[in-house]
C-alpha cells in the first residue's frame, strides 16, 4: 500500500502488468527518464506534449516551454491562459 500524509501519495507508484505497486523514488525518476528517451527516439511533435496551467508561474510555465522545445524538440505545449 502507497504511504499517503493528508491525501497525498508521498512514495511513487509505478504500474506493472495493469497493477501499481510503490516504488523507490531512483526507480520511478528511471522510468520517467527512460519514458522521455523513448518519446525523443520517435517524432516528437506527434508523441509528446505538455499541457501547462495559467495559475502556474511565468517561470514554471516558461520552464515547461524550455523542455518542450529544447529538451523533447517539439512545439507542442498549450496551456488554458485562453479560457
Amino acid at each position: 500500500m502507497a504511504k499517503t500524509m493528508g491525501g497525498r501519495l508521498t512514495t511513487p507508484l509505478v504500474r506493472i502488468d495493469g497493477e501499481l505497486r510503490p516504488a523507490s523514488w531512483d526507480e520511478a525518476l528511471d522510468r520517467v527518464a527512460a519514458g522521455f528517451a523513448k518519446a525523443r527516439e520517435g517524432d516528437t511533435s506527434k508523441n509528446f506534449g505538455i499541457f501547462s496551467c495559467s495559475k502556474a508561474s511565468n517561470e514554471m510555465n516558461f520552464l515547461a516551454g524550455k523542455l518542450a522545445r529544447q529538451v523533447m524538440g517539439t512545439n507542442n505545449i498549450d496551456s488554458c491562459n485562453r479560457t
